[in-house]
């Protein structure tokens, strides 16, 4: 990852080119003989923008094939989960026979709780049938915080099992893509994997545009030839820059709206946000007293995502206990107060667990965060403590909340959801031809990775220095790594000659 600070040269190279002088090596594997004219083409922008495109690879390979993996999970929940656990998720239509009240529902899940010898649990929220064919969830919150979800038969008011959340497909799937299940470290990782591939989308749709007349002549010479060897690198190379051309401006809006999820970028721009009067979430201004927790500590980890984005720090009112010696309203009272107010069915409703606890109702408008509302129900009156929903949130908060039901892809119904199935398989695509590219040019038995040698000649290209300065400011994580590996370039790489040698760095 080398930088110059001498010219630029006279027109940028392709490493689609089979003699192209940014190419270390020619067709046999062996080192191409420099040149005078070889100098200055190794330091043009083509050649370091694709030094910089070919070594971020190596980082952000690896963590975009986990998201586009567990991204393609999640897109396809509903479909997986039911198909995984029939007899969970799956109920046979019973036509003319009516549904038990859902207070009679969790008597009987509370029931099962003390079967289970699970004391000290708590029914923590309850989930709808979306149709007459699915059942109703509970959700538990365990003595060590974990939850455990219960599937409730309606009709026959019998509970037809359990799972733990955190261990089904898309709950495993999504506890990757939030950080690799490790924690603070794993999401790092994630977003430096993020910072940097947005970096390499730049870079490749500069090697893209540039390099196109390039790419094009080389496949002519190889057909021309009868090289089959090169017919098929050729091809390899055309798909892999047509899929990323069209992959990248999706990749980069994906990349952008998962950001707020982050640890550092999305802890400092809420920070940024909250010293300017606003906020990614906002509070809850329906709240009738003093709060006393907020939405998304409501739930269990693994059901965070049952509260819409732009509520889950908002605070939940407190009931008003007064002279009240036991509970008026019960949850059917809850859905029913909630109903009449016109919320987007189906519901997650939030369970009280305190004496001056609120039901919460929630309405997630799945496909359309516009409609996103929240009915908080006194639990002795049965009267509206206060609601909260889309109108209320702040305009950075309405943003974030269109920007993350894109990249869940629902925003725009089966639509969305194709196109985000069609980009996370593009980019598996763009995981495996890369390396194989340059499996199939690598210098075999040279001892070196044969990476690109050209170098960024940032000294006559100040918009480039413009470009990284802003980058970095933008993307902490990537300004810091950025400049830990420029100064690795050049204060250790550059002077143990193994290592130049291997990684082509040269002075």
């Amino acid at each position: 990852m080398s930088t110059t600070l001498r010219g630029a040269p006279e027109r940028p190279s392709d490493p689609s080119e089979p003699s192209d002088p940014t190419d270390p090596t020619d067709r046999s594997g062996r080192q191409a003989a420099p040149t005078t004219r070889d100098r200055p083409r190794r330091r043009s922008l083509f050649a370091g923008v694709w030094r910089w495109h070919f070594y971020a690879s190596f980082l952000v390979l690896p963590v975009l094939a986990v998201l586009a993996v567990t991204g393609l999970v999640y897109l396809f929940r509903f479909q997986l989960e039911p198909a995984l656990h029939p007899d969970l998720m799956h109920l046979e239509p019973r036509p003319g026979v009516s549904a038990a009240s859902y207070d009679d529902q969790r008597e009987v899940v509370e029931e099962a709780l003390d079967a289970d010898g699970l004391t000290g649990a708590y029914l923590s929220s309850m989930t709808e049938p979306k149709d007459a064919g699915s059942p109703t969830r509970f959700t538990a919150t365990l003595p060590d915080e974990s939850s455990r979800d219960y599937f409730v038969d309606p009709f026959r008011l019998e509970v037809l099992g359990s799972l733990d959340p955190d261990t089904t497909l898309s709950g495993t799937a999504v506890r990757l893509h939030a950080d690799l299940m490790s924690g603070v470290v794993g999401d790092a990782v994630i977003e430096l994997g993020a910072c940097w591939a947005i970096v390499m989308a730049l870079t490749g749709y500069h090697l893209f545009v540039v390099g196109r007349r390039a790419r094009r002549r080389a496949a002519r010479q190889a057909r021309v030839r009868a090289d089959v060897r090169g017919r098929t690198d050729a091809r390899i190379r055309q798909t892999h820059a047509v899929v990323g051309a069209m992959a990248g401006v999706a990749l980069l809006g994906l990349l952008v709206s998962g950001l707020p999820w982050t640890g550092v970028w999305g802890a400092k721009v809420q920070q940024l946000a909250a010293s300017h009067g606003t906020s990614l979430w906002s509070d809850d201004h329906g709240g009738a007293s003093e709060p006393t927790t907020t939405m998304d500590e409501s739930l269990p980890h693994s059901h965070a995502t049952d509260v819409p984005w732009g509520s889950q720090r908002s605070e939940r009112p407190t009931s008003d206990v007064g002279d009240y010696r036991g509970t008026v309203a019960n949850l059917d009272t809850a859905v029913l107060v909630a109903d009449r107010t016109g919320l987007r069915h189906p519901y997650t409703t939030l369970l009280p667990n305190t004496p001056d606890g609120t039901f919460a109702v929630i309405g997630y408008a799945f496909d359309d965060p516009g409609q996103e509302r929240t009915v908080h129900v006194d639990r002795y009156t049965g009267a509206v403590a206060g609601t909260y929903g889309y109108a209320d949130y702040s305009d950075v908060a309405q943003v974030v909340s269109q920007g993350i039901a894109l990249h869940e892809g629902r925003r725009l119904g089966t639509a969305n959801m194709v196109l985000s199935a069609a980009m996370c398989l593009g980019i598996l695509f763009l995981c495996v031809s890369g390396p194989v590219m340059w499996w199939r040019r690598r210098p075999k038995g040279a001892g070196r990775l044969g990476a690109p040698r050209g170098r960024l000649p940032l000294a006559t290209t100040p918009g480039l220095v413009v470009g990284l300065v802003v980058l970095g400011v933008l993307l902490p994580l990537f300004g810091a790594s950025l400049v830990l590996v420029l100064l690795l370039d050049q204060l250790v790489l550059r002077r143990v000659s193994v290592l130049a040698r291997w990684l082509d760095v040269r002075g």
